[in-house]
């Protein structure tokens, strides 16, 4: 095994972050690791924002549920899907590019590439020293999101991206079993097998919490995905999406 496999295998996210800003040349090195990913047809259909107003970031903060990590890191990245560039692209070009822009092919591509991008920058951040935490709850009100930060129309903000200086550093929460997330040749699909699987994982969510919380806390994985996913959270994003001239088609 080499470093950078165990850089990656050592993930966790981190919550809590010294008062210590990035330097500049910190967050290029992140920002260009970021631009190496991998991109569809070489399209780039992302953004980065960097936020480092304070009172930007207490406002993202507020809409991600007072999360005080939000505020209180080294740098705030957010990650957009982002096809209004290739708007500007058509201007130059004198091509009618409103079909593919509007379909939803490319903006799944945004949105692959900007999460390509954000894992190459996470494992940049982390190879440095540096812990991370992605943050979804900025899509609590995109909306917001798109005031605050100036969004034109064919972007998305994704999710944000804390990096900084660990204060604390959790527990490693373990994963899917390894044969319930790779199949080989095709969807092994057994329901008996994927049940057996999901309650030898329930268990040991369950003793991961209890040690964590030390008896606080005894949930399984699919109480907390049957619960989170019963709330409905968040069920204005196609209006929003759509709104922004994304995934019309």
């Amino acid at each position: 095994m080499n470093e950078v496999i165990e850089t990656i295998l050592n993930h966790r996210s981190i919550r809590s972050f010294k008062d210590k800003a990035l330097s500049a040349e910190q967050v290029q090195a992140i920002v260009e690791s970021a631009q190496a990913a991998s991109t569809s047809s070489f399209i780039q259909a992302y953004t980065i924002i960097g936020v480092t107003d304070p009172v930007k970031k207490a406002e993202l903060a507020q809409v991600a549920g007072n999360q005080p990590y939000v505020e209180n890191t080294g740098h705030l990245f957010v990650f957009c899907a982002d096809l209004h560039r290739h708007d500007i692209i058509a201007e130059m070009q004198e091509v009618d590019l409103t079909e593919p822009l509007e379909s939803t092919e490319k903006f799944m591509v945004a949105c692959i590439d900007a999460a390509l991008a954000a894992q190459n920058a996470s494992i940049a951040a982390e190879s440095m020293g540096l812990g991370i935490c992605y943050i979804g709850g900025i899509r609590n009100s995109l909306d917001k999101v798109r005031e605050v930060l100036n969004i034109p129309s064919r972007v998305i903000p994704l999710f944000g991206l804390t990096v900084g200086y660990p204060d604390r550093i959790t527990d490693k929460k373990p994963r899917l079993p390894f044969n319930n997330i790779y199949h080989e040749n095709g969807y092994q699909a057994d329901p008996e097998e994927f049940k057996a699987q999901l309650e030898q994982y329930d268990e040991t969510v369950s003793n991961y919490y209890l040690e964590r919380t030390k008896g606080a806390r005894e949930d399984t994985w699919t109480g907390q995905m049957a619960a989170m996913l019963g709330a409905k959270s968040r069920m204005y994003m196609k209006d929003f999406v759509q709104k922004q001239g994304l995934n019309k088609r």
